[in-house]
């Protein structure tokens, strides 16, 4: 099992911001901004190659950015935010379950390095 799969079946504590049947998402523990939650499917793909592969990935994937929409709106993220995801050990992932970053309740420039 990862980190999150084990984050989802409710094996290891977090703080919930949104859920529905294909989707988890909960705040980062080491938040790099006032907003910073972690939106993970709840079905186990390595990364964004592995979920745009997968037969279903395209459910997933919708299922994903309509949770970013609700979080955004939920957290008043209304004059914006970003949306991050890492591929891969040089993209700089750490956990190896395909997760995406919102990111907001600051203004962001627009350096990401």
């Amino acid at each position: 099992m990862c980190l999150f799969c084990d984050i989802i079946e409710g094996k290891i504590p977090s703080t919930k911001v949104y859920e529905d049947d294909k989707v988890f998402c909960f705040n980062d523990i080491n938040p790099a901004a006032p907003v910073h939650v972690l939106v993970v499917p709840k079905k186990h793909f390595d990364d964004i190659r592995d979920i745009a592969s997968a037969d279903d990935g395209q459910e997933y994937l919708g299922a994903v950015a309509k949770a970013i929409n609700v979080i955004a709106e939920d957290k008043g993220l209304g004059s914006g935010f970003r949306v991050i995801n890492n591929c891969g050990e040089d993209g700089g992932q750490t956990v190896m379950h395909v997760h995406f970053h919102v990111l907001g309740g600051v203004k962001l420039n627009e350096k990401i390095l």
